[in-house]
């Protein structure tokens, strides 16, 4: 049988996510008694022109490489869709938390300086995102997590906190080669509307949530365009809002700068923000500041809901 540590890696993902139905858990709060904790998520990433791995699935849709095309509209999100998003982000004052192929930061420092001019938080999302972990084995995987880590340190002097798997790939190894690095969040799940325990064989992850619903890519996945994408925020919102006055939830906005960015989308992140902006009651935060929030005063009632220690 094959195993790791004490995990059987072909057991159910509930053996690290204990089920908890949210209308019978114990009730969570945010600061100042705040109804919904609101996290603005852009991916700032890299495409390789020439991928330098392609195994479970080609990094391009179109075939041979060089994809010129797919390549050249993400290349626009960094050279222009970013900082026209920026614009809007400083107009309500948002400190983001970046989804962020770690391999930017040195390739892009005039990126690197905007985000640090801005305070902004790093989450890994790996090193570029034609680099899917699908296929790794536990030493290559840990190795990947291993250089994603020192690369932040080294560039910002700061631990690393986040970790969301490149191009939504993950391995049965991920969370506990996560924990082992000494990351404290993970958004490779979206099964809550609260942060939840994730249990590692190196310690107790948070799970953040993410989302790739209330995500733009689904204009990129989808027949959905922008001003479509702005009325799911505000639904999802006007949801999350009236269900926090009871059991306060977090909201997750995931933008692409080649998608959002673009100057006939823009205008309708602009709307989005500011109907969010215009209530009462909302927490603008980032993703480590949800995880250490919930830890420090929702993990423990969770567990002892769960019947397990915190």
């Amino acid at each position: 049988m094959s195993t790791y540590g004490n995990w059987d890696i072909r057991d159910p993902l509930e053996k690290r996510i204990s089920f908890s139905n949210i209308a019978q858990r114990p009730r969570w709060s945010l600061p100042d008694g705040k109804r919904v904790a609101v996290w603005v998520v852009p991916n700032i990433e890299h495409y390789e022109y020439l991928p330098a791995e392609v195994r479970v699935r080609n990094p391009w849709p179109r075939m041979p490489h060089p994809d010129v095309y797919g390549y050249g509209g993400r290349d626009y999100g960094n050279r222009v869709g970013l900082w026209r998003m920026m614009e809007v982000l400083d107009k309500y004052g948002l400190r983001c938390t970046v989804s962020l192929s770690m391999a930017v930061l040195r390739m892009y420092p005039q990126i690197f300086q905007a985000m640090e001019e801005r305070n902004w938080e790093y989450m890994s999302h790996g090193l570029y995102n034609t680099r899917y972990v699908w296929g790794y084995s536990e030493d290559e995987e840990r190795r990947l997590i291993q250089q994603c880590v020192k690369i932040h340190e080294d560039m910002t002097g700061r631990p690393l906190k986040g970790w969301f798997s490149p191009a939504v790939s993950c391995t049965p190894y991920t969370p506990d080669l996560v924990a082992e690095a000494g990351i404290e969040y993970y958004c490779d799940l979206y099964h809550d509307d609260q942060p939840t325990p994730v249990a590692t064989k190196n310690g107790t992850l948070i799970s953040v949530p993410y989302s790739m619903d209330l995500n733009d890519a689904m204009i990129y996945r989808q027949p959905v365009e922008a001003a479509e994408f702005d009325q799911m925020i505000r639904d999802h919102f006007d949801t999350v809002y009236r269900e926090g006055e009871h059991q306060p939830r977090v909201m997750c906005i995931a933008l692409h700068p080649y998608m959002m960015g673009a100057p006939h989308r823009i205008k309708y992140l602009d709307s989005a923000l500011a109907y969010i902006s215009g209530h009462e009651g909302v927490w603008f935060t980032t993703g480590g500041e949800i995880a250490a929030w919930y830890k420090e005063h929702g993990m423990q009632q969770y567990q002892q809901h769960l019947g397990k220690e915190a």
